[in-house]
């Protein structure tokens, strides 16, 4: 199930290239929300290295001490049947958070977990055993090779991934338990692809290469020959930049409620989804949640033109409509173009507006100009207590 290493973990600031996946990677651990992310790349691309290595780098988590599900003492709200049984007795521990592997071979009972339903019925207490789910609430969830997963497996997951919630029925007797954890698939494409309905349930897909240019590959040799040869001391070398981008993580954590999108870049964004193709809501609202994200990542708190063309990348990778046979990719002109299109709607709406509020005026002024002129001509009258004020005047 869980799976615990006590081997040196390659840092994620030392792995070479692949800005992409990184990026997805790092959005998902600020906002889990975002729905995972998809990896798609051929074999020995540092895949399932980058995900380690993440995990490694985050900071640990508090739970409450002795709970199968590491329940955030924080949020009683999301607490387990367990811990809302013991509120007065609870005590606190940290946690490091894990990788929690998920193989292909896995059936159900595994992923959900099991409930004895003998006992339920003779002596009418629930026996749960916990899942693959369960040991990766609060943790992140790695399914290497999702591609080869059962369908059904697939969707499950997603399900549970989405609402945050683990509901095992058996027999008609229910348990449920919290279930919130980053999500990670990665594929080889050249193995075969996931239905549509499934990839668009993964909230980020990156695709990735083998890199090609041999400086950077050379690199890449040695600074995996170092770590082979001294873990510690490798490790130790790369410590800061990884601290550097722990800290970067918790400070946008913090500062992503306090984003804001102006309207004009919810065009922009509504627009290039819509050019795409993209079927239903879902890829517009996770576009929006991955520019805010992205802009928390960079310490600001509106979301600028520059963080809707980044996020596309990653969420119109695996959502654009396809003819059999295409290897159509959403390149960077197509985003320019359905940009330069909400630019050019709302300068126009701009426009009409504009043009709106100057025909009110012009035809509620010859009326204010009267109203001012009757009011002067009684007499004896202070003219500034009876000055007459428009609808758009401040405090009228």
């Amino acid at each position: 199930m869980s799976k615990t290493h006590n081997r040196q973990i390659y840092p994620f600031s030392a792995i070479v290239g692949q800005d992409i996946m990184k990026t997805a990677l790092i959005l998902n651990a600020i906002n889990p929300s975002i729905g995972g992310v998809l990896i798609k790349g051929e074999r020995g691309t540092a895949k399932s290295t980058a995900v380690r290595s993440l995990a490694a780098l985050l900071p640990e988590n508090k739970v409450v001490l002795g709970c199968t599900f590491g329940c955030d003492p924080e949020k009683p709200e999301d607490f387990c049947e367990e811990c809302r049984k013991n509120l007065i007795n609870l005590r606190t521990a940290e946690r490091k958070m894990t990788v929690v592997e998920l193989p292909v071979s896995a059936t159900e009972d595994m992923v959900v977990g099991s409930l004895d339903i003998s006992s339920a019925i003779k002596e009418g207490e629930k026996k749960f055993e916990p899942g693959i789910l369960a040991a990766a609430h609060r943790n992140i969830l790695y399914v290497d090779e999702v591609n080869l997963l059962n369908d059904h497996i697939v969707d499950l997951l997603l399900d549970v991934a989405a609402m945050g919630l683990n509901i095992i029925e058996r027999e008609g007797v229910s348990y449920t338990h919290p279930s919130s954890f980053i999500l990670v698939g990665t594929m080889n494409p050249e193995e075969g692809d996931l239905r549509p309905q499934l990839l668009d349930r993964f909230g980020l897909c990156a695709v990735i290469e083998g890199i090609a240019d041999a400086d950077t590959r050379l690199e890449i040799i040695k600074r995996r020959m170092d770590f082979e040869n001294d873990p510690k001391g490798f490790t130790a070398k790369w410590a800061a930049a990884d601290k550097k981008i722990a800290d970067k993580i918790l400070a946008a954590k913090d500062l992503l409620p306090d984003v804001v999108i102006p309207d004009d870049m919810l065009r922009i964004a509504v627009q290039i989804c819509t050019d795409a193709g993209v079927d239903g809501h879902r890829g517009d609202i996770t576009l929006v949640k991955t520019a805010k994200t992205l802009c928390a990542y960079k310490l600001r708190t509106e979301v600028t033109e520059d963080d809707i063309k980044e996020a596309a990348k990653l969420v119109l990778a695996h959502r654009m409509r396809k003819t059999p046979f295409s290897n159509e990719q959403y390149d960077d002109k197509k985003i320019d173009e359905s940009i330069e299109k909400a630019k050019n709607h709302n300068k126009s709406e701009q426009k009409e507006n504009d043009s709106e509020t100057q025909q009110k005026e012009t035809q509620n002024g010859p009326q204010d100009n009267a109203g001012e002129q009757k009011q002067g001509s009684g007499s004896g009258s202070d003219s500034s207590e009876t000055k007459l004020f428009k609808a758009s005047d401040p405090f009228a």
